[in-house]
């Protein structure tokens, strides 16, 4: 039994505005340097960042990867920056003429809209079929195209690990409930719930909508 749109962990925003300063100062300093270049600073870029801001750097890193605002690889590098993906994934959001970035999951990439204040284009893969999805976002208002989009938000069981592990792959758009359900029982080791676009839209703009 799939579980319902309220039963969602929404946590992003929550664990954003519980940073310490300087671990906000430096979340800041990533998003706005995805929004400016589409790519992640790197371990030297935020060393250097901390250092010019009287921030021990080791400390307020590890406190964003503890609330999961950031996730790090092994060598300490960004692989996940909520809501942008330094690496290519099924969904492109782009704004302006020449501004694109890849969004961590379906949710992750409506939040943008209300996140940076300005309208934006989703284009997404749908899993298995590869059929385009594009959403026009502006805020909390959107186009779906088809206008028989959804989203299907999943999750894996462990959640203890980040959501770049347990839900960043499984959230995606889909051209239809249908499609998400047929999907959805060909995976049944995710769980998850299928959510209208008034329900999707709406748990993006909370969770993202107030980080910058």
């Amino acid at each position: 039994m799939m579980p319902e749109p309220s039963d969602l962990e929404l946590n992003k925003a929550a664990a954003t505005a519980a940073l310490t300063p300087a671990a906000r100062h430096l979340h800041r300093a990533v998003l706005t340097a995805f929004v400016e270049t589409g790519r992640a600073p790197t371990r030297a870029d935020l060393a250097r960042i901390a250092d010019r801001s009287g921030i021990v750097a080791a400390d307020a890193l590890t406190e964003l990867a503890e609330r999961d605002v950031i996730a790090f690889d092994a060598d300490g590098e960004i692989r996940a920056a909520y809501p942008f993906s330094p690496t290519p994934t099924a969904i492109r959001v782009s704004w302006d003429s020449d501004r694109a970035v890849h969004a961590m999951c379906a949710v992750d990439a409506l939040g943008i809209s209300a996140m940076l204040d300005r309208p934006v284009t989703i284009v997404a893969a749908e899993p298995g079929t590869n059929a385009t999805v594009t959403v026009h976002v502006n805020r909390d208002e959107a186009r779906w195209i088809p206008e028989s989009a959804v989203v299907f938000a999943g999750t894996v069981n462990d959640r203890c690990c980040p959501s770049v592990d347990s839900t960043c792959g499984h959230i995606n758009f889909f051209t239809s409930t249908e499609a998400a359900t047929v999907w959805a029982a060909e995976h049944p080791e995710i769980s998850g719930v299928v959510l209208n676009q008034t329900d999707a839209l709406a748990c993006g703009v909370a969770e993202f909508g107030s980080l910058m």
